[in-house]
């Protein structure tokens, strides 16, 4: 089975993917430049062995990262635990395989590319991909697949913790809708979930509506990201959520990487 890597800012997000490109389980952990091949491989045994899988099950490690510091210790992981060398999204072979059509495509993050990748294999047309993560990130992948640009805002968590370090007076509170679809909050903490919540998705609408109208062709909305299915489940935002996109573009890769063998 293929073992599916994705470096995020914040956390890492690992997914055993069987022979038919399904993902079977998956695990993640926070994000930490840090940890040591040796921890990384603990982890991931002790998680194999309570899903009734072992390391021996994994014969390839595919990686996509946006933190270029950790990636040395996730190859020692592949090389020194799994007995193989790990695929790096983006370099062969498994290139990405789609136009990069920006100014800095070295620039690109991995999970974005990657991204593309998998909205493609899910809808014809042009698409919308946004991301939630370190970054709210909304990207335009063309009919034909390419990644035609797109933009970075911060994400959610990031703005809550800095509205809470910012501001002495101010609590600490977590994301979560409002109780109610007023925007007008009696006290400090309901006027802070309004203005994250309400603020993000008005934020969204018109991120939306702006590159729809750029566009200027019928375009689906796919969002992934923790917070993808809050935003989804009271705004009704997106054309579909995929949780698992990264992942599944990861294990795209792979299998177009094999195919061409």
């Amino acid at each position: 089975m293929l073992l599916a890597i994705d470096n995020g800012n914040t956390n890492v997000k690992c997914a055993l993917v069987d022979g038919s490109g399904a993902i079977v389980q998956r695990w993640r952990i926070a994000t930490d430049a840090k940890r040591t091949a040796d921890e990384y491989a603990v982890w991931l045994d002790q998680l194999l062995r309570m899903e009734g899988h072992s390391r021996s099950d994994v014969d390839a490690v595919i990686i996509a990262t946006v933190v270029p510091r950790a990636l040395h210790n996730l190859q020692v992981l592949a090389e020194k635990y799994f007995g193989t060398e790990a695929l790096i999204a983006g370099r062969a072979p498994v290139e990405w395989g789609i136009a990069l059509k920006v100014d800095e495509p070295r620039a690109l993050g991995a999970d974005r590319a990657v991204n593309a990748i998998a909205a493609q294999s899910l809808e014809a047309g042009d698409k919308i991909v946004i991301s939630f993560g370190t970054a709210t990130t909304f990207d335009h992948i063309g009919a034909d697949g390419a990644y035609l640009g797109g933009s970075i805002a911060t994400g959610v968590s990031l703005s809550l913790d800095a509205l809470y370090n910012a501001a002495a007076m101010l609590p600490r509170i977590a994301i979560e809708p409002p109780p109610n679809p007023s925007v007008i909050g009696r006290d400090t903490v309901g006027q802070m979930q309004i203005g994250i919540y309400w603020g993000y998705v008005s934020m969204i609408e018109g991120m939306i509506a702006r590159m729809k109208a750029e566009i200027g062709r019928p375009v689906k909305v796919i969002a992934t990201g923790g917070l993808a299915s809050l935003f989804q489940a009271h705004a009704d935002l997106f054309d579909r959520v995929e949780p698992d996109l990264t992942l599944k573009g990861l294990a795209l890769l792979y299998a177009n990487r094999s195919a061409g063998q």
